[in-house]
């Protein structure tokens, strides 16, 4: 797991092939956001010990929406301790095992990298995972030392993503609603059950203005990011 620290000693990406986790250190406590693909709990845990902290101080896991690359290690990661587990309340039911995600409605040049990215995703359901908390939009998160992140509805990747905001410092969640390709191009997040409403959550994200936008997929938006999101989010 690639571990970089994006602001000092606060900030850090769990990176991975596929689907990154962040990691927020905040004087009370850690916060996940997203947790892989089934599996990666040890490789979080590595992380967590290379910062000098345990996983018993992990105290909350954000979920950005209930695919298996984000939600796949949630159940053994609230396992660690004390830990509270939040995600919206429409994608609540899918990180329980209740309910099913929705299949994307795909574009035509989406369906061969769709058939390819599927073929690497493990067959089994992730392990349900508690919710401890729905979140709606609008809704504040405690981090500790003050800091609050804000929730922020992204429908349309699924019907319960969301987006978490840090407006203190600059800093946007954006799970897979907006994506970086390799050639550090960015762009709307694939695979959607909704792709007109994940436009226009895109747009909603790029009016935040964030400093770091953080991406389930491709490196996060360090330098400029603010002018690229909205660059990128305008109506085509």
């Amino acid at each position: 797991m690639n571990l970089v620290e994006l602001l000092p000693r606060t900030l850090y990406l769990l990176g991975s092939p596929v689907g990154h986790a962040y990691l927020w250190c905040g004087p009370d406590g850690l916060t996940l956001v997203d947790t892989g693909l089934p599996g990666s709990a040890p490789r979080i845990a590595k992380a967590v010990e290379a910062l000098g902290h345990r996983r018993g101080d992990l105290r909350q896991v954000l979920l950005t929406h209930a695919h298996v690359d984000h939600v796949g290690s949630a159940a053994d990661v609230a396992a660690w301790g004390d830990v509270s587990v939040a995600a919206h309340r429409d994608d609540a039911q899918v990180v329980r095992g209740e309910a099913e995600n929705p299949p994307p409605v795909l574009e035509g040049w989406e369906r061969q990298l769709y058939d390819q990215v599927h073929a690497t995703m493990p067959d089994d359901r992730p392990a349900p995972a508690r919710v401890d908390r729905e979140l709606r939009d609008g809704d504040l998160i405690d981090l500790g030392g003050g800091v609050q992140a804000v929730a922020v509805a992204v429908p349309g990747h699924t019907p319960g993503s969301v987006a978490f905001h840090l407006p203190e410092h600059g800093v946007l969640f954006t799970g897979d609603t907006i994506a970086r390709a390799p050639d550090g191009t960015v762009m709307l997040g694939v695979f959607n059950t909704d792709p007109a409403r994940a436009a226009v959550s895109f747009q909603r994200q790029a009016g935040l203005r964030p400093r770091i936008a953080c991406f389930g997929h491709g490196e996060p938006l360090t330098e400029h990011t603010a002018t690229r999101l909205a660059e990128a989010a305008a109506p085509r």
